[in-house]
């Protein structure tokens, strides 16, 4: 049976890099080079080796101008160019080039093609054929999987999943010869880099006699619309070059800190590393799980989005490893309940639950119990909105960090660190102990018996040296609290964003907080293991 679930997923991504293998190779591109005559109907980049590059220009980023030139998309840098002359503006004079001219342009295009705007859209038929000479099937000892070519060189996309462990992968490739599909299987295959986190790897076909291979575009997966028509290709069961069609169901499903693309697309296992396309034949994300009570397709998978991808990439082509930001904070929802208790309005923000002692956000100034509202100048609307914006900044930028703490906006300054470094600092603690007789219920409050912090208690609730406040010994089951999943072993840090001294302290700060009119009490509880979370519990 083929593997098709990731495994749990680690929560210190790093990715593994081959040293014998520099993915910082200098591609060469032949670009087509015409005289000024021949340019009336075309765009030209004149560029600053007397060459030039003429098509249509697609869009121009501020270090980037996007031309397609009719047989590929090129990005060409502003660096390399000197002069740009539009449809229906003068051309340069240039001086004659030879129809062989190379220009080196040493950016994405060298390595993987992508585009940041939709091409008009076919019909699948169409398109299955024009692309389906670049989607693979990937075999291991273990299972398989699928993916596909960036680029003609042999280097292809699969799920980490796929090849984990393994040392023994084969390729099998339909190559198109007199409008037949003759399939080829290629043996020479090399593992150039991994990544646990985002569950993709790349790898590169070796074979002495490999041929030039048919690639596929990477597209925008921000582009895509929910509803949007999207279809997969893949080898699901085994059966390769088996297509498959449904709609977007969610941009943005969150699932152990990543997000992914849902689709309805019937996938199944062996469609893992296998390309989600538009209607455009452009990549939008790449096939990873399905969430099946049979271990079949119920029309419930989810993708690695090619936004996800394309930055996996840029960061191995220049690093040769994947860089994350890590600012060093536990978040959770700004429920409304919470943000009642702030006095937040609308609920907006991500609630930062614990700092990371060793982390960036610390020496910020960054407490438990702001709320991030703003990173690096990107509004925070949920949650969810945080990691991304985080992973998406580049590490060691001095970076803004605007909190709502105690009802007003404060601005921080956060130093990025690198999440694998952080999570190398991260050690399990484990400690046992025998539970000794419990210490007597000095208060009962919203449904919730509380003790004063012992050493009996933290010997019978395991509860590390290092977490101070007062411990819940008991739970009224039909109370709010256990609707709140707290439980006997919690410790209750701070009330209304105050630590909290004893059982009498927390009992007078409930009284005021009710003469006060709240209708809610913000708690930062603390497990037995010093993780923290905020619970907003009803006073009514």
């Amino acid at each position: 049976m083929a593997r098709f679930f990731p495994p749990p997923l680690v929560k210190a991504p790093w990715l593994h890099y081959c040293p014998a293998m520099s993915l910082k190779k200098h591609f060469t591109l032949f670009a087509l080079v015409l005289c000024a005559a021949n340019l009336a109907s075309a765009d030209t980049l004149q560029l600053k080796d007397k060459a030039a590059v003429t098509g249509k220009i697609l869009a121009e980023k501020p270090d980037a101008v996007v031309v397609d030139v009719g047989y590929t998309v090129l990005i060409v840098p502003r660096s390399s160019i000197a002069n740009i002359a539009k449809t229906g503006t003068p051309a340069p004079q240039l001086a004659p080039v030879a129809s062989n001219a190379v220009v080196n342009i040493n950016v994405a295009p060298q390595f993987y093609y992508s585009t940041l705007l939709t091409s008009p859209a076919s019909d699948v038929s169409s398109l299955v054929k024009q692309i389906g000479e670049a989607v693979v099937q990937v075999r291991t000892p273990g299972g398989l999987g699928s993916g596909f070519f960036i680029n003609a060189d042999g280097y292809l996309i699969t799920n980490f999943h796929v090849i984990e462990g393994e040392t023994e992968i084969s390729v099998e490739v339909y190559h198109q010869k007199d409008g037949q599909l003759d399939r080829e299987t290629y043996k020479q295959v090399k593992i150039i880099a991994i990544n646990k986190f985002h569950d993709l790897a790349m790898l590169k076909i070796e074979d002495k006699n490999a041929p030039k291979f048919k690639f596929i575009t990477l597209g925008n997966s921000d582009a895509l619309s929910v509803g949007d028509a999207v279809f997969a290709v893949g080898s699901p069961l085994g059966l390769e070059r088996t297509v498959t069609q449904g709609i977007l169901s969610t941009k943005t499903r969150q699932m152990e800190g990543n997000l992914y693309l849902q689709t309805s697309t019937q996938i199944n296992p062996g469609n893992s590393g296998g390309p989600l396309f538009n209607l455009a034949g452009e990549v939008v994300g790449i096939n990873t799980a399905i969430i099946s009570p049979s271990g079949g397709s119920i029309g419930i998978g989810f993708a690695v989005p090619s936004r996800t991808a394309v930055a996996v990439i840029d960061q191995l082509k220049q690093f040769g490893e994947t860089r994350r930001g890590w600012l060093g904070v536990r978040i959770q929802l700004v429920t409304d309940e919470i943000a009642e208790s702030l006095n937040i309005k609308p609920p907006h923000g991500a609630l930062v639950a614990g700092v990371d002692d060793k982390g960036p956000a610390g020496p910020a100034g960054i407490e438990a119990g702001d709320v991030i509202v703003k990173f690096d100048g990107k509004d925070i609307k949920e949650m969810r909105d945080l990691p991304r914006a985080v992973a998406d900044t580049p590490v060691g930028k001095q970076t803004p960090v605007v909190v709502i703490r105690k009802g007003k906006e404060e601005t921080k300054s956060v130093t990025l660190g690198r999440l694998e470094d952080g999570e190398k600092l991260a050690a399990v603690d484990q400690k046992g102990g025998d539970a000794p007789a419990d210490k007597t219920v000095v208060k009962k409050a919203l449904g919730i018996e509380l003790a004063n912090m012992s050493d009996d208690l933290r010997k019978k609730y395991k509860i590390k040296d290092t977490v101070k406040g007062i411990v819940i010994t008991g739970v009224d089951a039909s109370s709010p609290a256990a609707d709140k999943r707290l439980s006997p072993g919690d410790v209750i840090v701070e009330i209304a964003q105050e630590a909290v001294a004893s059982a009498d302290d927390f009992q007078a700060k409930i009284d005021k907080l009710k003469k006060d009119g709240r209708k809610s009490a913000l708690l930062l509880v603390a497990g037995a293991d010093g993780e923290l979370r905020f619970i907003a519990l009803s006073l009514q």
